[in-house]
């Protein structure tokens, strides 16, 4: 609580009991109980309010699918690298991929790339930035 042990948090009632004094002490205890009690029916007030508004209990809610923790970057690559590529992602898609697979490799075999001759200065665009 707030980075305060045992030892500390007593030393911190002394000298509070000590600074308060016996004759306002009954006082501020009721305040501090009012204050606890407070907060619990803040609470409970907003934890029906959302049960209203949004229709779900807060304790029927399945924390562990929201926790970010799931979402760890390097395991997701992991386990997508350790896939099996063999598998299909659908009934369709190893003909499909393998056509785009087949057309892509043609393409790259017939492209031809031309290059200028030797000392020729390469043509310059005044419209390029």
């Amino acid at each position: 609580m707030l980075g305060i042990n045992g030892p500390e948090f007593l030393l911190l009632l002394i000298i509070g009991l000590l600074v308060i004094g016996p004759s306002r002490l009954p006082e501020y205890t009721q305040k501090l109980a009012n204050i606890v009690k407070e907060v619990r029916r803040m609470a409970s007030g907003a934890r029906e309010q959302i049960k209203e508004e949004v229709g779900i209990d807060i304790d029927e809610v399945d924390w562990k699918k929201y926790d970010p923790r799931q979402y760890d970057p390097r395991r997701i690559i992991k386990e997508a690298l350790l896939e099996d590529d063999s598998k299909p992602v659908s009934s369709g898609a190893p003909a499909a991929v393998s056509t785009a697979a087949t057309a892509a490799a043609e393409y790259r075999q017939a492209r031809v790339v031309e290059r200028l001759p030797e000392g020729e200065a390469a043509p310059f665009d005044s419209e390029a930035t």
